[in-house]
């Protein structure tokens, strides 16, 4: 598939597979980072090709319902949410996803936001705000999560007690599901922790060299070019 904004190519059309597991992908703020993961959240559509998501082709409406039940996805600094308290941006979220009440309690304790349920987003300090979004993004046990620089307000403090909040979050976002989108501006920040990772730069994905190639099996996340005169995917 191909993904542009502002006639300009931000994925520039490739056929790549995804696995299960934690896959990062790392660039500068404007690459498109955020872009191509609204596409893989399904909220954006390629330009070109066809993506396909756990199995089923986005670019066919009945599918797109399906997928998007599977789906758990974070924006980057969810600010919109900041006047609600973290029990009520989880309760939005299970309303939406159809999640009762007691689920939704379960995954706030579960994600250690439980005793702050009741305090203002804007109040609470930067690992416990991002808890709560996860809470929210996850609340329907999704299969596939995808997170935008969920990590960005810790690194740019980067004190003793943000260095300790992220020791803490990472073995987190790595239980959220079977697979796991996560971005970063640097690849340093994914590739201790993230199987694969990948940059974006000038319209393309390159596999970062830190750490050993893995084979990618059973592919989750599937895009790829479509035959001559087909349309395009989603």
């Amino acid at each position: 598939m191909g993904v542009r904004r502002g006639g300009r190519w931000l994925l520039r059309p490739v056929a790549f597979g995804i696995a299960e597991g934690v896959i990062g992908l790392a660039g500068p703020p404007g690459v498109g980072k955020s872009t191509l993961l609204a596409t893989f959240a399904t909220l954006r559509r390629p330009h070109s090709g066809r993506l396909n998501i756990l199995g089923h082709n986005t670019g066919e409406s009945g599918a797109l319902r399906a997928v998007r039940a599977k789906i758990g996805f974070l924006p980057g600094r969810f600010c919109w949410s900041k006047t609600m308290t973290a029990e009520e941006l989880v309760a939005y979220s299970a309303y939406y996803k159809r999640v009762r009440a007691p689920a939704a309690r379960d995954i706030m304790k579960r994600l250690g936001v439980a005793d702050e349920s009741r305090t203002e987003l804007a109040l609470l300090p930067p690992d416990v705000r991002l808890r709560a979004g996860l809470a929210a993004a996850c609340v329907h046990e999704p299969e596939l999560v995808v997170l935008d620089d969920p990590l960005e307000e810790l690194y740019a403090g980067r004190g003793a007690a943000d260095e300790a909040a992220i020791a803490e979050l990472i073995p987190l976002i790595r239980s959220l599901a079977p697979t796991v989108l996560v971005s970063a501006a640097r690849p340093e920040h994914l590739a201790p922790w993230c199987r694969d990772v990948f940059t974006l730069a000038r319209g393309r994905l390159t596999e970062h060299a830190a750490r050993p190639a893995q084979p990618i099996q059973r592919p989750r996340i599937r895009a790829g070019r479509l035959p001559a005169g087909s349309g395009a995917g989603v």
